[in-house]
């Protein structure tokens, strides 16, 4: 489903769906997109998709802090460009959903940002 992924510390995860846990985060349509959730830091296979950098507030509870979209998820987080704001604001996760086509990472990205606002994405 989502190919191989490699986590920073080496291990091989191949089935997010079992590896990681996941939460589904909804869009102001109300549509509903389920994410993997990873520490800051995992790398990714190059592959496309919607990510969230968030922070977890108690256990199972994440407050957004920036919502975005790449066309290659191996290459998005070396250098991101908002890093200096989303890890001032305490996130300690990325959550991923693999998206191939930019017409539907754009309308996701635009959903969810339109129901939550986050803080790093102004």
């Amino acid at each position: 489903m989502f190919g191989t992924f490699v986590l920073s510390n080496a291990q091989r995860v191949t089935h997010l769906s079992t590896e990681a846990p996941t939460i589904l985060w909804e869009g102001r349509s109300g549509k509903q997109y389920r994410y993997w959730i990873y520490p800051i830091g995992t790398t990714f296979s190059a592959v496309g998709g919607n990510y969230i950098f968030s922070k977890e507030t108690r256990p199972g509870y994440w407050t957004p802090i920036y919502i975005g979209q790449t066309a290659d998820l191996s290459v998005r987080f070396d250098n991101h460009h908002k890093m200096p704001c989303i890890k001032s604001h305490g996130a300690t996760h990325i959550h991923v959903h693999r998206n191939d086509l930019e017409r539907d990472r754009l309308a996701e990205e635009a959903d969810l940002l339109a129901k939550w606002g986050t803080t790093c994405n102004g």
